[in-house]
């Protein structure tokens, strides 16, 4: 689904992203791991087109349509072809309500009945929002605004999605039901890439992952063997390794 080659990323100064490639398959759901200031959060925003300066090459290669270089497009062009970023921070639009969030989601989709019913099968999965429906996005609890950040995303039934740090600043519950909707969106086929620190977590519901480390992917391979990998296990895992 998504291929990307030799991405470079320069800005303030500094080589964030040092030539990295990668690829997520379709249906694939893959996590980028690593420290803080390894470079995860910048490639996620590379890839949606947030800092143009990056340069290298990033193919969409949907199955239903030919392949579309993302490098062309403005970010805003993103959700058309089907891709859909869950910032770090969520991103909610806090004086709005639940309702028109969601809605926003689909800001892009023609077929209002389409829509509606996009936002019914995500409410009757997510009682807590549609228990909020009416309530100002601000005033919900950072659990629920990440939550409903990606449910947002969902509603432009994204090819692929990206995610930066979804648990972050969570309560254990809270990231207990953000993951059960990840992992509900790759169960249903949506090509997922996930950027998320807590390596432990990242690797327990991916694929397959890649270890970022100061610009650089230094490891990558099937995340259940990453699990019991040494240096993972040392190095992100906080285990000792005798």
């Amino acid at each position: 689904m998504l291929e990307v080659r030799d991405l470079h990323l320069h800005y303030g100064g500094i080589q964030a992203v040092k030539g990295i490639s990668f690829s997520v398959g379709q249906g694939e759901l893959v996590a980028l791991i690593g420290a803080n200031g390894a470079g995860k959060t910048s490639t996620l925003k590379a890839l949606a087109r947030m800092l143009p300066q990056a340069t290298g090459r990033v193919h969409l290669n949907p199955v239903d349509g030919p392949a579309i270089d993302l490098m062309r497009l403005p970010a805003h062009e993103l959700v058309t072809h089907g891709v859909a970023l869950v910032p770090e921070g969520r991103g909610v639009f806090a004086r709005q309500t639940v309702l028109e969030n969601l809605k926003l989601g689909a800001f892009r989709v023609q077929d209002r009945h389409l829509v509606q019913q996009r936002l019914d099968e995500l409410l009757e999965r997510l009682p807590r929002l549609k228990e909020r429906a009416s309530q100002l996005a601000g005033t919900l609890s950072g659990g629920e605004q990440q939550m409903l950040a990606i449910a947002r995303a969902l509603m432009s039934a994204p090819k692929l999605l990206l995610l930066d740090e979804p648990s972050m600043g969570l309560a254990p519950i809270m990231v207990d039901r953000i993951f059960e909707l990840i992992t509900a969106a790759r169960d249903s086929g949506v090509s997922i890439l996930l950027v998320e620190q807590n390596a432990r977590l990242a690797l327990k519901v991916s694929h397959r992952a890649y270890v970022l480390e100061s610009g650089r992917i230094t490891l990558t391979g099937n995340s259940a063997d990453l699990l019991q990998d040494d240096r993972v296990k040392a190095a992100y895992l906080g285990e000792t390794v005798c």
